[in-house]
């Protein structure tokens, strides 16, 4: 057989252990996952991240800026979730452990932005400000400018009341060793104020008269006021705190693809009473064991299996696929399905975080806090960067005042380069996009384990294809058999070969076990099964010895030269008890019905695809040319497929494996990327840096594609974000940006980084623009007809 299967008294094989060696077990490793408020910038991320690294407990750490979360490694032996959040609020940020089930109780007022009250009266304090510069476009000139003493008040409100969270931020980023983007805007600012300020009150005689009476005609030029620019200040704190605001609304809603999946689940469900009528109850009173009804129109709350009724559903969300499934008695059914047609009466399985949608929002939430090796370029530039650009600023200040002799020119020139410099860009260019990639992985079933799997994925070029149960259904059926001694009967023969299958999980095993009880041939009680990775599976029957069923070599079995052509491309499972052959079966399974076209467009996409199993070789290449494959090896053992994909990775190539059993998971491990498919093996799942959640090999596809995406999405936002700062401070420090515009330009980076972040929430695969095109032709055929 070309998959080795896991035996019932295995060990999961996730978790290597090493007895006979006496090898000392791995350190404990936990994983904690907390939700982090108070961050500003990447530079925010990054002190979280020096100071949790200190920790000897904790083994690894990634802060997510965009998503603001934090993933934890940590040693419970040695610390608790509960340690670890203290050492976060330590550094000035608030955090919270996401617990397992936080994710769905989450309420509205918890997942929405607050009233941005604070915003509001920074604009509020900044209208006279515009009024006065209205004026100065109208020709008016500084007529229409409040009083100074009304522009001090208000500079003063806002630069110490309603711009404190500037404060809080840098002082608490100074305190722990990284100074932020808010260390930059409130040097600016506050020396702004300061110098504005001490030009007034030294002007005139410095009675309280002379100060009141000051600027009545406004303020720059004006022969009765000074030179002041407390209008510069609050304008700079308004437009920061701007950009701030609508940050924060993409990253928590339209970049947010959880809160997309949360809400597929309806707040309240109809539960059936032991009288048989239905009541609405909230979907948090549900449990596990009761009997709700989804009608026409409306989605299933929970994992559930059909007791009555029936109906199609679509499984878009967890799946990728939109063809609606029919579902009758006994078939499950998965929370956040649309019951497209019908009414289904379910019994509840599992609820909330432990449903497969649960699974699929925890996976997602995980992954898009990861961080990817991209971002490792932007944490270093954000490190050094505030220090940089104080020392920019300093060095402006002082040249400026030394050629013109104006210190006010000169303090107008620093202050541009440190307000218009901006981290915040740099820091959001790698999260936004990976979070817009992941939600749209996910929305075509393709769960991407971390943001370094997405990343691989991006980069492949060759694609390496197992052959039973990826590219085939992986249902074989048997269409021929061969008995070395003519007396046995076939039922015979396949009575013992299914008991010794019943223990194994490939899809040959699984057909022989199937056959037998269609046949109603009952199973042999066997013993000592040991699996032969590459080869077959062995057991001891009581009374007849030790059976091996598995490749002809296994079982010792030579066939014959001439034999039908069905053999040539059929699986071949072959039986022998005591090392003596008592014949063999040969298996044919089908292709899968998209599998020429998923080939078609990995090629296309010039990826280079290579078929490996463990099947032999006449069988690979029938299967290999009915597909176009070039390259196909047969008879490939686990550690064959990991050897050759290491040669190729050796040769420059960037390899993904796809594969569904025990036998691909050393292939997987070793390849760049890896594709776990639908209904694979826990071994496989495990290894695999994807889950794949349809039985298309489209999703391989669309999983590269969208990797590629996210890739050109995340260099796009590193390259704009360095350009606007390489371009952004010369142009400040030569003067050619007031801090006004400086303000606004710093806020617009940000926003215009989200903004392309978010054109990947409209990427469409090949079959999703097919399916559109072929609806609009549909519309309009119905219209005409209509």
């Amino acid at each position: 057989m070309n998959d080795t299967t896991r035996t019932t008294s295995e060990k999961p094989y996730d978790v290597e252990t090493d007895v006979e060696s006496n090898t000392p077990l791995a350190p404990q490793r936990a994983h904690l996952q907390l939700a982090i408020d108070g961050m500003t910038c990447q530079a925010c991320a990054s002190r979280i991240e020096k100071v949790l690294n200190k920790k000897p407990s904790v083994y690894d750490v990634s802060v997510n800026f965009a998503g603001e979360t934090a993933n934890v490694d940590y040693d419970p032996t040695q610390t608790t979730p509960e340690q670890v959040t203290e050492w976060v609020n330590k550094t000035g940020f608030v955090a919270n452990v996401q617990a397992a089930d936080s994710l769905f109780s989450q309420t509205d007022e918890d997942t929405a932005t607050q009233y941005p009250w604070r915003l509001i009266g920074l604009w509020i304090c900044l209208v006279p400000f515009l009024v006065g510069m209205a004026g100065m476009l109208t020709g008016s000139g500084m007529a229409w400018m409040p009083p100074i003493w009304v522009q001090f008040i208000l500079a003063t409100v806002v630069q110490f009341g309603l711009a404190l969270p500037f404060y809080k931020s840098a002082w608490a980023s100074i305190k722990g060793g990284l100074a932020n983007m808010d260390v930059l805007v409130v040097i600016g600012t506050v020396t702004i104020w300061a110098y504005s300020t001490y030009l007034w009150l030294t002007h005139g005689d410095g009675t309280l008269n002379s100060l009141l009476q000051s600027g009545y005609t406004g303020g720059h030029g004006a022969s009765n006021s000074p030179a002041v620019y407390f209008e510069a200040g609050v304008m700079v704190i308004a437009f920061v705190r701007t950009g701030k605001y609508l940050e924060e609304r993409t990253k928590k809603h339209s970049l947010n693809s959880i809160d997309l999946l949360l809400s597929l689940t309806p707040d309240e469900v109809e539960q059936q009473q032991p009288n048989g009528d239905f009541h609405r109850i909230a979907l948090s009173d549900v449990q596990v064991g009761d009997v709700l009804r989804a009608k026409q129109g409306s989605r299933v709350a929970t994992d559930g299996t059909v007791i009555e009724g029936s109906g199609w559903c679509v499984e878009s969300h967890l799946t990728g696929e939109s063809v609606a499934l029919k579902k009758e008695q006994g078939d499950g059914l998965l929370a956040g399905a649309l019951v497209e047609n019908g009414s289904l009466l379910y019994r509840v399985n599992a609820k909330g975080s432990d449903t497969k949608l649960g699974d699929m929002v925890q996976a997602l939430s995980d992954a898009q806090g990861s961080k990817a090796n991209l971002a490792r370029l932007a944490d270093r530039v954000t490190a050094i960067f505030v220090p940089i650009v104080v020392t920019i600023a300093l060095v402006t200040f002082g040249v400026t005042w030394w050629l013109t002799g104006m210190v006010d020119t000169a303090l107008m020139h620093a202050v541009s380069v440190l307000v218009i410099a901006c981290p915040c860009a740099l820091g959001l260019a790698t999260p936004a996009a990976i979070m817009a990639g992941m939600g749209v992985a996910a929305r075509h079933g393709v769960w991407f384990k971390d943001a370094q799997s997405l990343e691989a994925a991006g980069n492949i070029d060759t694609v390496v294809l197992d052959k039973t149960g990826t590219l085939t259904i992986g249902k074989p059926t048997i269409v021929d058999h061969v008995m070395v001694d003519k007396s046995l009967a076939v039922d015979d023969v396949l009575q013992i070969a299914a008991s010794v299958e019943a223990h194994a999980s490939h899809p040959l095993a699984t057909a022989l076990v199937n056959t037998a009880k269609d046949r109603q041939l009952p199973l042999f009680n066997v013993t000592d099964i040991s699996v032969i990775k590459g080869a077959g599976i062995q057991a001891n029957i009581e009374g007849l010895g030790l059976i091996k069923v598995g490749t002809a070599e296994f079982a010792n079995l030579t066939l014959p030269k001439l034999m039908p052509k069905v053999w040539q491309i059929a699986s071949t499972v072959a039986i022998s008890i005591n090392d003596e052959p008592l014949g063999a079966f040969a298996l044919a399974d089908d292709l899968k019905t998209d599998t020429p076209r998923a080939i078609i467009a990995l090629q296309n996409a010039g990826i280079n695809v290579i078929l490996m199993s463990g099947d032999k070789q006449s069988v690979v290449d029938h299967v290999a040319g009915q597909l176009g494959i070039d390259k196909a090896y047969g008879k490939m053992s686990p550690r064959d497929k990991a050897s050759q994909i290491a040669l190729l990775q050796t040769a420059g190539h960037k390899v993904a494996m796809a594969g569904d059993g025990v036998n691909d998971a050393p292939a997987m491990a070793t390849a760049d990327a890896s594709f776990a498919m639908f209904e694979g093996t826990d071994v496989a799942q495990h290894s695999a840096s994807a889950r794949l959640m349809g039985e298309s090999l489209m999703h391989i596809d669309a999983a590269q594609k969208i990797a590629q995406a996210t890739l050109r999405n995340i260099k796009q936002n590193l390259f704009f974000a360095f350009i606007y700062n390489c371009l952004g401070i010369p142009l400040a420090a030569f003067g050619f940006l007031n801090p006004m515009v400086a303000a606004a330009a710093m806020a617009l980076s940000s926003i215009s980084v989200l903004m392309n972040a978010l054109r990947l929430t409209r990427f469409k695969t090949e079959v999703e623009l097919k399916n559109t095109v072929s609806m609009s032709h549909f519309d309009e055929d119905y219209s005409v007809k209509g």
